[in-house]
């Protein structure tokens, strides 16, 4: 993609959105978004503020410093360049009508971390200007979080190798617990890391396996000891997650719940139940907005899957929110499915992908069960990680 044709993609973008333009702006890699919309990604940052206005009609600006005029020279515009703060503000009025709404990467009462990425002071600068300002979040994600037919098929990939590690792990802990045997945390951690390595996949950080008491942990880190050795009658949780090598490489991240023993015990059987009455609550509620092609925001999803819980009497225990976007990141810059940690407003984009993963973590055990779900341009919803967990996995020889 060139970049005149991006920029007509993005003055596409605002026009369906009704605003009037976008004002991009950096200070020393202070809004990576910004920089991974332009793709500048791979050019310093630079030590000077530059702005970039986007119109949703007609020729953008480059509003750069003397000392930097080089910094968007890779983007289509007029360029304007500034030596001092008089000059800075009074192009960036020449720049911008009064009256009229733009975006930017801006969030009301910083309810959206992921999108509020501008100071408030600049804020406070371009609001000066006589302009409406609007959060950008939506436009984010049309070039942040749709992915192409590339990175679905690199999503597939990873998937088959995600889902695999889980019988694999299961063999392993099998084979090592078998005749009152142990294996440790880590040894399993170890051989789903060697399993990503022959298949060519990388992760940005290893994968979670815990056994109780650790599983109650949402964010547990494998940790050595005698407490990290997985014995019969252990509830293991294991969260995994990998990418292809390949620059297009998107990630897959499933968890799985595995019982060394034959007989799953009534307590855990119970909450995991009420786990997957959850998860399945998110996924039916996106397939039936997507049918009905009406519009679902991110919070809708993780309301409606608590709510599951909440009734169980789990609310509690609850801890996090009900998924993530996922992307070239584990957590990409699309909507979160999220009324917990904030009020996720931003729109399910078609061609977006993300996670539905409830857990309950009490006080001796936790559970937790993640598939990924894509929407595709036709609105038609694609969970992978194979078939959603039903039960937790009996593992026993």
């Amino acid at each position: 993609m060139n970049s005149i044709s991006l920029i007509e993609q993005i003055q596409s973008a605002i026009r369906s959105l009704g605003w009037d333009g976008w004002l991009l702006y950096d200070f020393r890699g202070c809004n990576p978004l910004a920089r991974t919309v332009l793709k500048l990604h791979e050019h310093p940052a630079g030590s000077r503020r530059w702005f970039y206005y986007i119109p949703a009609h007609g020729s953008p600006t480059r509003l750069v410093h003397a000392i930097e005029t080089e910094a968007l020279a890779s983007l289509p515009g007029t360029q304007r360049v500034y030596r001092d703060w008089r000059t800075l503000q009074q192009y960036l009025r020449e720049t911008l009508t009064p009256g009229q709404t733009i975006a930017m990467e801006y969030s009301p009462l910083a309810n959206n971390p992921y999108v509020s990425r501008i100071d408030a002071g600049t804020v406070e600068l371009v609001r000066a200007c006589g302009v409406q300002i609007a959060s950008s979040g939506d436009l984010i994600q049309q070039f942040e979080a749709c992915l192409s037919p590339q990175q679905w098929a690199q999503h597939l990939a990873a998937d088959q190798v995600t889902t695999a590690a889980f019988a694999l792990a299961w063999e392993f802990i099998r084979t090592r617990t078998a005749d009152s045997g142990t294996v440790s945390e880590a040894e399993v951690q170890q051989r789903i890391l060697q399993h990503f390595a022959e298949n060519e996949m990388v992760t940005y950080s290893p994968p979670i396996v815990a056994r109780q008491p650790h599983n109650r942990l949402p964010h547990y880190e494998t940790g050595t000891g005698s407490d990290t050795a997985i014995r019969k009658g252990d509830l293991v949780l294991i969260d995994l997650w990998c990418k292809s090598q390949l620059p297009e490489g998107i990630y897959s991240d499933l968890t799985r719940m595995g019982y060394v023993g034959t007989e799953i015990p009534r307590e855990y059987a119970s909450v995991f139940a009420v786990v997957a009455a959850a998860r399945d609550a998110g996924i039916a509620l996106v397939h039936q907005r997507f049918a009905e092609q009406l519009p679902l925001q991110g919070w809708e999803v993780d309301h409606a899957v608590r709510h599951v819980i909440e009734e169980a009497g789990f609310g509690d225990y609850f801890l996090h929110r009900t998924g993530h976007s996922l992307g070239a990141e584990v957590h990409g810059n699309g909507a979160h499915l999220d009324d917990l940690e904030m009020h996720e407003e931003r729109r399910i984009l078609p061609r977006s992908l993300f996670t539905i993963e409830p857990g309950i973590y009490l006080e001796s055990f936790g559970i937790r069960s993640e598939v990924d779900v894509y929407v595709d341009e036709f609105l038609q919803v694609h969970v992978t990680g194979g078939p959603a967990q039903t039960t937790i996995h009996s593992i026993h020889g």
